[in-house]
Parts: structure tokens; C-alpha cells; sequence
């Protein structure tokens, strides 16, 4: 029997990344998993609201998990990433991050683009680039596998749209997928 009372799917560039916690409202129990690997544990609190924090992926981002007591014995948990909640933070992150999924080889490949950095991640690796200008934008190369890839960055002529970002693989675009 155990006291898993939330899980969390959080994208972020080196993949996504699931979030379980586990709270024992009797023994006042605390388990936090990323990627079913334990991060805390801590048995027999007395407070049984509060905050766990801890880190997520690569870049190790900061997380929290908030308990709060709702009603006599009834609790809500709550995912804060980078001090945001999660719904927030994945709003801001479809405007700081394009992402791409492809299928190479017979092989599933998610790609993404840190818009600030013009950092290139696929599946959890930060990509070894080389960015070129040409005559309508510029260019950022890198290869999955033996496949070259490129993204190209364009401006929409639109203020409020800024810059397209598209993914070309052997000379094919490759729709975007919007998380």
C-alpha cells in the first residue's frame, strides 16, 4: 500500500520528466520520485503541511512540491517549477521553447529550442551547433544520427509574432508539437 497522492508530467528541454510524491497523512510520510528515482524521503513528521524542494533534469531545475491542508484531513498539492506553478510556468516556456518531434530510423527523437540561448536539445543532450546567416534569417546546424538538421529562424514581418522557427531534416519541415 502506498501513499502516492500526486504525479506531475514536466516538459523541459532535456525531456519530460514525471513527478511523483507520495504522502502519508497518518505517519506524516514524505517521498518525492523524479523519473522513479527517490530524491527525499522523510518519515514520521509531525507537520503535515509545508514545501519539498528539489531539483529536476539536466539543468537541474528548482521544483516544489506544496502540501496544504484543505479541510479536517483532506490535502492539496500543488507543483511550483522555477517558483511558478506548473500551468504558468509551461505557458511562459511555449514562449521561450520550440519543440519537435520526429521519427528517424525507427527511432522517436524530441528536439528543442531555447529561444534566449538558441541552445538545441534532443533527447536530453545538449546539441553540438553551428549557426550560419543567410540571406532571409539565420541558420543553426546540427545532425541527429547521420541525418543533418537545421532550424531556421525568420522574421514573421509581424511585431507581435517575432521570429518563425522551423526545423528542417533532410530537407524537410517538420511540424512543431505544441505541449
Amino acid at each position: 500500500m502506498t501513499d502516492l497522492v500526486a504525479v506531475w508530467d514536466v516538459a523541459l528541454s532535456d525531456g519530460v520528466h514525471k513527478i511523483e510524491f507520495e504522502h502519508g497523512t497518518t505517519s506524516g510520510k514524505r517521498v518525492v520520485y523524479v523519473d522513479g528515482k527517490e530524491e527525499i524521503r522523510k518519515e514520521w513528521m509531525f507537520k503535515l503541511v509545508g514545501k519539498e524542494t528539489f531539483c529536476v533534469g539536466a539543468a537541474k531545475t528548482k521544483a516544489t512540491i506544496n502540501i496544504d491542508a484543505i479541510s479536517g484531513f483532506a490535502y492539496e498539492y500543488t507543483l511550483e517549477i522555477n517558483g511558478k506553478s506548473l500551468k504558468k510556468y509551461m505557458e511562459n516556456r511555449s514562449k521561450t521553447t520550440n519543440t519537435w518531434v520526429l521519427h528517424l530510423d525507427g527511432e522517436d527523437f524530441r528536439v528543442v529550442l531555447e529561444k534566449d540561448t538558441m541552445d538545441v536539445w534532443c533527447n536530453g543532450k545538449k546539441m553540438e551547433t553551428a549557426g550560419e546567416f543567410v540571406d532571409d534569417g539565420t541558420e543553426t546546424h546540427f545532425s541527429v544520427g547521420n541525418h543533418d538538421c537545421y532550424i531556421k529562424a525568420v522574421s514573421s514581418g509581424k511585431r507581435k509574432e517575432g521570429i518563425i522557427h522551423t526545423l528542417i531534416v533532410d530537407n524537410r519541415e517538420i511540424p512543431e508539437l505544441l505541449e
